[in-house]
């Protein structure tokens, strides 16, 4: 049997989730549409079709949701998520608006 403070904290974490689901949204990441999560959300319901690295995006909803919801105590592990953060997000834009002469810069 779980306990229940096992899932007392799943609607702050869900809050969070679809906050940075909303940001990949305005990136142009994800279905055309909203997409909002619950319990039973699945990774696939979210990239149906998309180009988008599916890991990529796993990575940076983890990243901004443990600044949101469990931020570290050391200032120098929150910066380096925040560049790692910057990154990806630069990364992601690189994958829905590719540079039309095909560099990366």
């Amino acid at each position: 049997m779980v306990s229940s403070s096992a899932s007392a904290f799943d609607k702050t974490l869900l809050m969070h989730i679809n906050s940075v689901f909303t940001i990949l949204n305005q990136f142009g990441v994800g279905p055309k549409e909203l997409f909002v999560a619950d319990m039973q959300s699945e990774w696939d319901e979210f990239l149906v079709d998309s180009s988008t690295d599916l890991n990529l995006v796993k990575t940076y909803v983890y990243m901004r949701v443990r600044l949101m919801f469990d931020p570290p105590s050391s200032g120098f592990v929150t910066d380096s998520i925040k560049e790692q953060i910057k990154e990806y997000e630069w990364r992601l834009n690189i994958f829905v608006d590719p540079p039309l002469d095909g560099s990366t810069e």
